[in-house]
């Protein structure tokens, strides 16, 4: 079998800011010194005067941000999530959502894939963080092809973006024909009528591993990618509801506030249905390797399987 490729989308998040920003002069990025982690780098050697390292100041940075976007550019904010979300959410909060300003967020290292760093640096609550602040518009690419389009598609977006990077690179699966990404609106992958699986980011590849699994056992899997977390597909969402009668919601986030909340919000007011949402369990993360870690958190292809066989 040819060896997959695999990508982590904070590569594709950078590269894809240099390719759009020779297209469009507005665009200038601003780090919070992280730039070799978050891959803005590459930004900054191929733009170095619209480049702008904020230092070790997270809230300065989203500050600034918002006075570029009040004079007509389009800044791209960078960090770990757990600073971009976490440690400047009063400024995300009061100084881009609240007057709806042009700014985009570019959050990499979100969830216990940032491996040996440890607790303090996992954040599995920033989707949570950022759905509760109105207007804001939230994307988790599941691959290289769709972070890219995801940068692409948050350019021409007017108004807060955030987007959710990983540091562990993943299988591509949208390199297909016919690929197209639009804001808003979720992906069947592979369709079934026992159950749904809807997952988002990193978990859609071993959502699809699972998905295998299952259908090895006679169970028909329907497999959808959500990468615009909010606004949610709720049409897509309900319509498997109505038609597989059971969900299953699949992230690298805290089960409390993201994609199993913003699913399980929607389905409780227009189909209610039996739900299982896989995800971190309201703990913290631990140091060690990514992908022991996900596999400890069953957050893998086989903890999955394994905990939709359960729920059956």
């Amino acid at each position: 079998m040819p060896e997959i490729k695999k990508i982590a989308t904070r590569e594709s998040y950078g590269k894809a800011l240099v390719e759009l920003a020779g297209q469009d002069d507005r665009i200038v990025v601003l780090d919070a010194d992280l730039a070799a982690a978050t891959k803005t780098s590459l930004f900054k050697k191929a733009y170095p005067e619209r480049f702008i390292d904020c230092g070790i100041a997270e809230g300065n940075m989203i500050g600034v941000a918002a006075g570029l976007a009040c004079a007509g550019k389009i800044p791209f904010a960078s960090s770990f999530a757990m600073f971009a979300a976490g440690r400047a959410f009063e400024q995300v909060r009061n100084s881009v959502g609240y007057p709806h300003l042009n700014v985009k967020i570019g959050a990499t290292h979100a969830g216990i894939s940032v491996g040996e760093d440890g607790a303090t640096h996992q954040c599995n609550e920033d989707i949570a963080l950022m759905r509760t602040i109105p207007g804001m518009t939230i994307i988790n690419p599941a691959d290289d092809v769709e972070a890219r389009a995801a940068v692409k598609a948050a350019c021409e977006h007017s108004g807060p973006v955030y987007m959710r990077f990983g540091r562990l690179a993943l299988p591509v699966i949208n390199d297909t024909p016919g690929y197209t990404f639009e804001l808003g609106k979720g992906v069947t992958l592979k369709d079934g009528k026992d159950l749904t699986i809807i997952a988002t980011g990193l978990c859609v590849s071993y959502a699809l591993e699972a998905a295998r699994g299952l259908a090895q056992d006679g169970v028909n899997a329907r497999v959808i990618n959500i990468h615009t977390i909010k606004p949610l597909d709720a049409e897509l969402v309900i319509r498997a509801a109505k038609e597989t009668g059971k969900i299953v919601t699949v992230e690298e986030h805290s089960v409390i506030g993201g994609l199993g909340g913003a699913v399980c919000e929607c389905l409780s007011e227009h189909c209610p249905c039996r739900i299982l949402r896989i995800g971190v369990n309201d703990v913290f993360g631990e140091s060690g390797p990514a992908v022991k870690l996900l596999e400890k958190y069953g957050l893998d292809g086989n903890g999955i399987y394994h905990k939709i066989k359960t729920f059956l």
